[in-house]
């Protein structure tokens, strides 16, 4: 717990055996300045592994729940699912391409009343070759749609985040697949919910192949779900604020 926000992590991981231990550890061993735990539940949705993600993971010491339709966002809403009772969710890849300890800075910004705080990896330093070079386009691409539509500035789709759950409730999520983190901001954005980025720093995976930027499959369908999403969401009306 975090200035009284309690935190659970989610991770959807497929194939990711070589990585998602180191991971989860450093989730259990992230502390606050005062020494406490800075996660109160983690939560790893094992999106059709043919490996031993799995069980890596659960004897690293998370919970692991599975899930055998493939799907980024619905890895996502599996594990978010089985979390226990928490006011705030982050989420994070398990392929260690982010540093853990910069969790604190995606928490900070909640705990200081944003609703929902993105890891950007653009304001952040980034490893040579961590992202490829259609991601870097994808983020340009869809960063520049949603100020175009909404007026809104976005440096990045990132998956490092954090999120009141509230307000993630609030936002009913729906994708499955590639659009589940453009859906989430823009989404936000249409809510007027605060939105922040903060920086983060980006390095290589560790160990095998990323599912998006590593395969042409996983660019040409990312493309496809995070366009379609914005476009989707575009001619939607948004839904009226609590205010309104």
């Amino acid at each position: 717990m975090i200035k009284r926000l309690r935190i659970g992590a989610v991770i959807p991981a497929r194939d990711e055996e070589d990585n998602i231990a180191a991971v989860v550890r450093a989730l259990r061993e992230a502390r606050t300045v005062a020494g406490d735990p800075l996660i109160d539940d983690i939560v790893v949705c094992d999106n059709g592994s043919t490996d031993a993600t799995g069980q890596r993971a659960r004897v690293a010491g998370a919970r692991v729940v599975n899930q055998h339709t493939p799907g980024y966002g619905i890895a996502c809403l599996t594990a978010i699912a089985a979390l226990a009772d928490v006011d705030v969710v982050l989420f994070v890849d398990g392929d260690q391409s982010f540093d853990i300890s910069q969790a604190s800075r995606l928490h900070d910004a909640i705990a200081q009343g944003a609703d929902l705080a993105i890891g950007s990896r653009v304001l952040g330093r980034v490893e040579r070759g961590a992202l490829s070079a259609p991601q870097i386009a994808g983020n340009r691409v869809a960063g520049f749609l949603i100020r175009l539509l909404w007026k809104a500035r976005v440096t990045d789709l990132g998956p490092f985040r954090a999120i009141r759950r509230a307000a993630l409730a609030a936002l009913d999520m729906r994708d499955t697949a590639y659009g589940w983190t453009v859906e989430m901001q823009i989404k936000a954005i249409q809510q007027k919910m605060r939105v922040v980025e903060v920086p983060v720093d980006t390095r290589r995976r560790r160990h095998g192949k990323s599912k998006v930027g590593g395969t042409l499959r996983g660019v040409v369908g990312a493309s496809i779900g995070i366009t379609g999403m914005i476009l989707k969401l575009a001619l939607r009306p948004a839904r009226p604020t609590p205010e309104e």
